[in-house]
């Protein structure tokens, strides 16, 4: 995670703290606990992608699709050649029906990082 300064309710060692547990809880298939742990370092730090990412991750995990496109496209809006947050992007878009908009993202996305799962998602011969 990007290095963190100033804080508000909590220091900067929580929110490091919180970051990394927000991870694991995650990984342990809590993406709620993990939301509520990176609410508070995002309001301490909003200007974190670090933080939004792992936070949209979670939203899409939970299946709070709105939050997590917002999020994604926070990343997006400072980050436009992130690759992950296009495909991720283009997931949650797919879930909502909304297939245009996932395919221009998955594009991105494989032109920004010819990972395989991005060229089969981009589906360029269609």
């Amino acid at each position: 995670m990007p290095e963190i300064s100033g804080s508000t309710g909590g220091t900067p060692e929580t929110h490091v703290i919180d970051y990394r547990a927000a991870e694991q809880l995650l990984a342990a298939r809590d993406p709620r606990g993990a939301v509520k742990l990176l609410d508070s370092v995002i309001a301490a730090h909003p200007e974190n992608t670090a933080a939004r990412l792992l936070r949209a991750r979670a939203f899409f995990a939970a299946a709070q699709l709105r939050p997590a496109e917002l999020e994604f496209s926070i990343v997006l809006e400072r980050e436009p050649d992130n690759a992950y947050a296009h495909f991720a992007l283009a997931r949650t878009y797919q879930r909502q029906g909304r297939e245009d908009q996932a395919r221009r993202h998955f594009r991105l996305a494989a032109a920004l990082d010819p990972n395989p799962q991005y060229l089969r998602a981009a589906r360029f011969d269609d």
